[in-house]
């Protein structure tokens, strides 16, 4: 994980803020938890700035975007976390487990320093339903739905495991791949593209792209996902697990 955001992380921060409601949720999942270590914290997003918070990133490149003020980072890996067991009330992963070597160890890393709780914020990869990827870049199934571990596989591992969907804005800040659902033309822009670490995946865009802008051009996209005007927020399977452990 820390060698593709030293590549591809240079500009994360323009593109991936938090969405104040996602934040919400998140916040609400760690219940009472004063201490909380955020694991694969990136450049910060989602810290709970009202908690005590240690931050742990494998990636330098992405600690350097941390905002002054940020929480305490670790430069350390999911796989090894450098801290005794039980040493935090909650432990907290957002979008970062899939990009773990070893999601089974990681899993079990962040029960071992949890005292009450663990919040995950993942996917889950038996959704489908996605216009960007079942018109454009059906490729993107293929690369994801290996890496991100099922709903099941998360009470493999922890006792008291539930399961919140997390709808998606129409307006959302945080630019992470189904972010933009109703504003197509993002998907055309460079930069949106480099902060989705999919994209830097695929290879070759062009082809996806130009159908893209086609279709964008002519009036098919907005003809065929006209309903999506209506919508203020969707469903695309994000979803918070929250683990409770010995004290939660």
């Amino acid at each position: 994980m820390s060698e593709l955001y030293d590549l591809i992380g240079a500009d994360y921060w323009n593109y991936r803020r938090p969405d104040p409601r996602i934040a919400r949720a998140i916040d609400a999942a760690l219940g009472v938890a004063g201490t909380i270590v955020n694991v694969g914290a990136g450049s910060g997003s989602y810290e709970p700035r009202e908690r005590s918070v240690i931050a742990v990133e494998p990636s330098g490149e992405m600690i350097r975007q941390r905002a002054a003020g940020s929480a305490p980072v670790v430069q350390a890996s999911a796989l090894d976390l450098p801290f005794r067991a039980r040493a935090f009330d909650a432990a907290l992963a957002v979008l970062t487990i899939h990009h773990w070597p070893d999601r089974g160890r990681g899993l079990r890393e962040l029960a071992r320093v949890a005292r009450a709780r663990v919040v995950i914020l993942t996917w889950d990869p038996d959704f489908s339903g996605f216009w960007l990827v079942d018109d454009y870049f059906p490729e993107i199934w293929a690369i994801d739905r290996p890496i991100f571990p099922s709903l099941e596989a998360f009470r493999e591992v922890f006792d008291r495991v539930s399961v919140r969907s997390v709808p998606i804005p129409h307006d959302c800040v945080d630019g992470f791949l189904c972010a933009y659902w109703r504003r197509p033309d993002a998907y055309l822009d460079a930069g949106v593209r480099s902060a989705i670490s999919t994209f830097s995946k695929i290879g070759d865009v062009g082809a996806g792209l130009a159908r893209l802008r086609r279709d964008l051009e002519d009036g098919t996209w907005a003809r065929r996902h006209a309903a999506l005007r209506a919508r203020t927020e969707m469903d695309f399977g994000y979803r918070l697990v929250i683990a409770k452990t010995d004290e939660g």
